[in-house]
């Protein structure tokens, strides 16, 4: 296969077009599930970003409707990885026990929930209530209780601490909720293996497929969003030049 694909459309649809046990790696930032819970709080985020979930209704799924739809995510992402094959999913902390709970059902395995820490987050409401300045990352196996770990015999602790995006990253991304490539490539450098693949159905402007190609991994993404699924497109390509895939 080429080193990259993308789609344009939904998560599913993606995942139906790959296949049974063909990726190392799943990695991937789903909507939270958060639009409707954060519009009933008291929060001047619209006024700092206008891109922001809570008010640009993107996140806006009712709570069953999400459980639905990130079932169908879940029983997806067994068929398409291997075994021993890794899934890692970013989300808030105040959906963890229903990610775990959802994920059980599709007979993945549960490992651990980890924290990314943000050094720099937005200091909304700073003089309020303390700065949320973590979100949670979940990590489970596919058909097997263990899975590709290259830790070099290492400690690997379940906390990862980054800056948010630099502003190269930023420019090139322009995503409301765009992950740090330095988080991505450690991620994809431990859990899959060189010229694996690694997925991500929900990719936005592409910043997994970045790291997986800066790590010579191949690469399927999806994106429902046309703005960004072209964003995703130009900077694989670019990659894909610099680093003479063709």
């Amino acid at each position: 296969m080429k080193e990259s694909k993308v789609y344009n459309q939904d998560c599913l649809k993606t995942m139906s077009a790959i296949g049974k046990e063909k990726a190392d790696l799943i990695l991937t930032d789903p909507p939270y599930n958060l639009g409707l819970f954060m519009k009933n709080r008291d929060t001047n985020i619209n006024a700092m970003r206008s891109n922001h979930f809570a008010g640009s209704g993107w996140d806006d799924l009712d709570f069953s409707e999400w459980k639905d739809y990130m079932l169908k995510f879940f029983l997806s992402a067994n068929k398409v990885l291997k075994k021993k094959g890794n899934l890692i999913i970013f989300m808030s902390l105040i959906k963890v026990e229903t990610v775990i709970e959802l994920a059980n059902k599709a007979n993945l395995y549960y490992k651990t929930t980890g924290i990314w820490h943000k050094t720099n987050p937005m200091p909304r409401n700073m003089n309020l209530h303390f700065v949320n300045s973590t979100e949670a990352w979940l990590h489970f196996t596919s058909k097997s209780k263990t899975g590709i770990f290259n830790n070099n015999n290492k400690i690997l602790h379940d906390f990862f601490e980054t800056s948010n995006i630099k502003n190269s990253e930023k420019k090139e991304g322009t995503h409301p909720t765009q992950k740090p490539l330095e988080i991505l490539s450690f991620f994809i450098k431990t859990l899959s293996n060189k010229n694996g693949l690694v997925i991500d159905p929900f990719m936005g402007s592409g910043s997994t497929g970045v790291a997986a190609l800066n790590n010579y991994r191949k690469f399927i993404g999806g994106e429902i969003k046309k703005k960004y699924f072209n964003i995703s497109k130009k900077r694989l390509k670019k990659i894909s030049a610099q680093l003479n895939l063709f």
